[in-house]
């Protein structure tokens, strides 16, 4: 891969800090092992205090593997994945066709987060969807929403559909497709998408054991009632830290 000269000095402080946090996102999800190949994204809006009125969006180089993307590397677009600055890698508009309708809708999504991985896209396709079988699928079950198959992703016609299903939801299963989260900061999608990964790891193996036994209704009921009230998401701001550790050992170079 070519050398990419740092932004750091360049941007804003403000933009840089959100580049590092959006570049460790990507390694971590790597490290996790969630990425497919090069394929998927997490978009991260920049602040009005960065971009204005205008909506602009920091999104993966489309060509670099997750655990490559540093924060000098990420590129800046527009609602149309216009690229705003230049840039040595190309950017991949049809699959911001997703982000961007999340985006619109939801105007508050600091972070939208997708992934195609073998447990999600699995649980996508069962049709009874997220059972309420382990704790992590209580906090899944407090604001999920379903969005049906509608083929590869690109056509712009598929966005108001997506939108309506996705309503004020924070976890979206896209059937026979994967998962995405929706967080008002990096680390809230990550860790909600950490959650709903586990929840479907758990719900896979469980099927292949004996009978299930699934959370009494009132306790998935209150959890999405407190969820409801919460306005911190899962809490992603106290794990996030040290998942920025945790990216520093195991995949360093990404704060360039």
């Amino acid at each position: 891969m070519q050398s990419i000269p740092s932004l750091q000095g360049s941007v804003s402080p403000d933009e840089w800090q959100l580049r590092c946090d959006l570049a460790a996102c990507y390694r971590l999800v790597a490290l996790y092992g969630w990425s497919d190949l090069v394929f998927t994204h997490i978009s991260a809006k920049l602040p009005e205090s960065v971009s204005g009125p205008e909506h602009q969006f920091l999104i993966n180089p489309y060509g670099l593997m997750f655990d490559e993307i540093t924060a000098s590397s990420l590129v800046k677009v527009d609602m149309q994945c216009n690229k705003l600055h230049d840039s040595p890698f190309p950017v991949n508009p049809a699959g911001f066709v997703i982000h961007s309708a999340v985006h619109e809708a939801r105007p508050e999504a600091g972070c939208v987060l997708h992934t195609h991985t073998r447990a999600g896209v699995a649980v996508s396709a069962q049709q009874g969807g997220v059972l309420p079988i382990s704790q992590q699928s209580t906090f899944v079950l407090g604001s999920l929403a379903y969005h049906a198959y509608e083929g590869v992703a690109f056509r712009d016609e598929e966005k108001p559909r997506l939108q309506a299903d996705l309503g004020q939801a924070n976890f979206l299963m896209l059937r026979n497709h994967g998962l995405l989260t929706v967080g008002r900061t990096i680390a809230d999608a990550f860790l909600s998408m950490y959650t709903f990964e586990n929840t479907c790891r758990i719900q896979i193996d469980a099927q292949a054991g004996g009978p299930l036994t699934e959370v009494n209704p009132q306790i998935v009921s209150g959890v999405a009632q407190a969820m409801r009230v919460q306005t911190g998401g899962l809490g992603g701001a106290f794990a996030w830290p040290a998942l920025l550790r945790k990216a520093q050992r195991e995949s360093p170079g990404f704060d360039h």
